[in-house]
């Protein structure tokens, strides 16, 4: 008998907006569930009903397993789907759905248990003759995961070494060490994070396979003892040991590794009686070997792929097997045709470290194409909040060959527009553009290796050309604004009785600043200086918010939003936000070695190691924030001695304030 009618799904985004529309396609009436930053979000429009949880921050709202199950007693739903990230890895979610008559759309309580913690999970696989990494899991009685214990195994396994949080995941509590010198500070370092992100500060040992990838088998299983795999999944193209490009198939696996891997994950997978969706993670090594790394049991963020070349629903196929029906296929049954690739869209900088960024997201128009899917929960004047993970869309290719999708997924990023808040588009294009990504050689230390910082902050830097384009634009927008408020042809605007004068125009990009001169020489029509270069061009509006230029005859699309002295603007698909200061007075610039000590973001205060009067260095670490699930190190700027201390573990504080204030010693804080 049928269990599953209404289903709520206990999560929010991209993830929760994919839930429903496969819940909807299937007949069945569906539950949103929302924090108050929340409110107006596109799950909760989309969802029959939707019920408020709580509060914006997550433990108030949706990790409070209590608040989840009031929402399903309050609308009647007979069922969860946890999504991902949230609850969908809590085994007490899990035993509470069942306690409260639910069926939870996921693995047993037990698996979920198991899995989750990687100390645990490897002895498992261990015993199931499932190849895992070398390393220290103290297996035996007697031994130790404290400090002393670490440093001393560390040592006998040799470096380079990965300390790994034994729960939780994300790349929190993990650090590389390749000195035996920097082994106690890493393992103080990763144990601090995993405490305070997983509520555990377990730890293990392994060997660092350098070259390896990060390949993954999606797998699943009923209850009536079938087991299947679904391929699987490159995931090598990290940051911060979280994934950012995944492809199926991978470019490094053969047919012949696929079918031993895939034997091997259906293997891992019957050993825990599971039941669900599930994904073996591996670590391919350059000859051919492959180790279990951990399993994740629920769907992943980059199930699309694997939709895309099977042509499966995997939402779907959670439903059937969590309502009681076996697998939809058999193993001989699954085919897989061509090639996708995904990409995450995430709102954060990465010319400034990848630091999160907060912001009102003023256009959201995303791509279209053949082969083009677009995962995603954002609306445009939706609030992009400090409360949760950064990721705001998936965006997706698929094509009969990795270099057709890899094109149509290229081609969907520059058509993109997302404008109000910083995000790694441009980054993204250029792996896709590099000749390791394109080539398919490439190993998890791709972006160490071809993007370092400097690379990074170069990325998407204006030419001249460019630069001049940027300079008439907003001077032109401005024109045709002044034009419209005050009743008079746009094309007067610039005019004078004997020569039309240039105008002084300074942008800044939040990292450096340009100056340009701006003279218009005929209706839409300038030359612009920047420095020594002078540049002619016209501009054509050709619809709103739409332009096209032209420079020696080539012309050129471009997308632009004004947000008071801001221009947001696209140009051959490089996103940019540039900010008006022509007429900034001087006195309102910063000065770095002010001593003041201001929060990067919006974000949550979880430790304080400065106090009034200690004498610090420049460097030392004085004051550490969360926001977006990652932690923000904040550093002393100056040598000196701390003067102010403005803030408190678990305080919740706006970008910009001052958090601390060291002075030059012998002086006193202004």
């Amino acid at each position: 008998m049928k269990r599953i009618h209404k289903v709520l799904v206990a999560n929010r985004g991209e993830i929760a907006v994919r839930v429903l529309r496969t819940c909807r396609r299937l007949g069945l009436r569906t539950v949103a569930v929302f924090s108050d930053a929340d409110r107006d979000a596109p799950h909760v429009r989309l969802a029959d009903e939707a019920v408020r949880l709580g509060p914006a921050p997550a433990k108030e709202s949706y990790l409070s397993v209590e608040r989840v199950l009031a929402a399903a007693a309050a609308s009647g739903a007979d069922a969860i789907h946890p999504g991902y990230g949230f609850l969908s890895e809590n085994e007490d979610f899990a035993r509470a759905c069942a306690e409260a008559g639910l069926v939870f759309i996921g693995p047993p309580a037990e698996a979920i248990e198991l899995m989750g913690n990687k100390r645990q999970a490897k002895l498992r696989m261990q015993a199931a003759d499932v190849p895992c990494i070398p390393g220290y899991e103290a297996a035996r009685p007697g031994e130790s995961l404290d400090d002393e214990a670490l440093v001393r195994e560390g040592n006998r396994i040799g470096f380079p070494l990965m300390v790994k949080a034994a729960a939780g995941g994300g790349g929190r509590g993990m650090r590389l060490v390749r000195e035996p010198g920097a082994l106690l500070d890493a393992i103080r370092s990763a144990r601090s994070e995993a405490t305070n992100a997983f509520g555990s500060g377990e730890l293990i040992l392994e060997r660092a396979i350098e070259g390896a990838r990060h390949v993954e088998v999606q797998v699943f299983a009923d209850e009536h003892g079938n087991a299947v795999h679904l391929g699987e999944r490159d995931c090598s193209i990290q940051r911060r040991h979280q994934k950012v490009v995944e492809e199926s198939p991978s470019p490094a696996v053969t047919p012949e590794l696929r079918e031993r891997m895939g034997v091997v994950a259906v293997q891992a997978v019957r050993a825990i009686g599971y039941r669900g969706a599930g994904t073996i993670e591996f670590l391919l090594a350059p000859n051919g070997d492959f180790f279990f790394m951990e399993m994740n049991t629920r769907l992943q963020v980059e199930h699309p792929v694997t939709e895309l070349v099977t042509g499966l629903d995997l939402v779907e196929w959670q439903l059937r097997v969590a309502d009681g029906e076996p697998l939809p296929l058999t193993q001989p049954e699954i085919t897989f045709r061509g090639h996708a690739i995904e990409v995450r869209l995430c709102a954060e900088d990465p010319a400034n470290g990848f630091l999160p960024q907060m912001g009102r997201l003023l256009a959201w128009v995303p791509p279209a194409g053949e082969g083009v899917r677009v995962d995603h929960g954002v609306r445009e004047g939706q609030d992009i909040t400090p409360f949760y993970d950064s990721m705001q869309a998936k965006i997706i290719a698929h094509g009969p060959d990795r270099e057709t999708a890899r094109e149509r997924l290229a081609a969907a990023l520059r058509e993109l527009t997302a404008f109000g808040v910083t995000t790694n588009g441009t980054f993204l294009q250029h792996v896709l553009a590099h000749e390791a990504f394109r080539s398919g050689r490439y190993d998890t230390g791709f972006v160490a290796t071809h993007m370092p910082p400097e690379t990074l902050r170069a990325l998407g830097q204006a030419s001249a050309e460019d630069q001049a384009v940027l300079a008439a634009l907003l001077f032109h927008d401005d024109a045709v604004a002044l034009a419209s408020r005050g009743g008079f042809d746009e094309t007067l605007v610039g005019w004078s009785s004997s020569y039309a004068l240039p105008v002084p125009v300074v942008l800044s990009d939040g990292a450096s600043e340009f100056r340009a001169s701006v003279r218009p020489v005929a209706p839409a029509e300038y030359e612009v200086r920047i420095g020594d270069t002078c540049v002619v061009l016209s501009l054509r509006s050709i619809a709103a918010e739409h332009a096209e230029v032209e420079v020696a005859g080539r012309r050129r699309a471009v997308r632009f939003r004004r947000a008071g002295r801001s221009l947001w603007c696209s140009l051959d698909g490089v996103t940019r936000h540039l900010r008006d200061i022509s007429f900034r007075p001087p006195s309102e610039r910063e000065r770095a070695s002010d001593g003041r000590l201001r929060a990067p973001m919006d974000g949550r205060i979880i430790r304080v190691n400065a106090e009034v009067g200690a004498t610090v260095k420049r460097g030392d670490v004085l004051v550490v924030l969360e926001a977006m699930k990652m932690e923000s190190s904040l550093v002393a700027p100056i040598d000196g001695v701390v003067t102010a201390v403005n803030v408190t573990v678990g305080a919740q504080v706006p970008a910009r304030h001052v958090v601390a204030v060291v002075s030059p010693e012998g002086k006193e804080a202004a």
